[in-house]
């Protein structure tokens, strides 16, 4: 299912035909960097399952594949994620990874801002918030570009991260 469409990607369900592509991207430790280290292809599997079977029913969204038009590959994902306890509150992140050899080219904040605008129009949420480590500055400059802005820090499942947000109002 056709999510969102860019000038240079396409954002849509994963299938499971892109196992391949999205295993390169989690098996990359620099992309990986920031998360919780690189994952086996098993992990990636049960990954891939969660955003077909879980996700898209359970919430009405997910994280989506983030397909490079010109080449027509799986380059990443972009997408949004409910989280049940972020300091005490029901929160949805915006999320975005993709593969190293399409880092420094917009393509992130191409993807986040075209999944920013599903999120608050076609979905008519009302906040959504980033995640990040402090040293992660690739992804806080993608969170800036589309309109978040740092809210406070905090430690979230272990880890010391900002709290990037946006409301509709915004």
């Amino acid at each position: 299912m056709l999510i969102a469409e860019t000038e240079r990607t396409i954002l849509r369900h994963f299938h499971v035909a892109d196992l391949d592509a999205i295993a390169a991207v989690f098996g990359d430790p620099e992309v990986m960097r920031f998360g919780q280290g690189p994952k086996p292809r098993e992990w990636v599997e049960k990954w891939l399952k969660g955003c077909l079977e879980d996700y898209y029913q359970k919430w009405g969204f997910g994280l989506w594949a983030v397909v490079y038009r010109p080449s027509n590959a799986v380059i990443g994902y972009c997408g949004l994620t409910l989280f049940e306890d972020v300091d005490g509150l029901r929160e949805i992140e915006i999320g975005y990874r993709l593969a190293r050899d399409c880092w420094g080219q917009g393509l992130a904040t191409e993807a986040a801002r075209a999944v920013r605008d599903h999120a608050l129009g076609q979905l008519s949420l009302r906040r959504l918030i980033a995640l990040i480590d402090a040293k992660n500055v690739r992804s806080i400059r993608v969170a800036e570009k589309i309109g978040l802005r740092h809210e406070k820090a905090t430690v979230f499942r272990g880890k010391a991260v900002g709290v990037y947000a946006i409301h509709s109002s915004d």
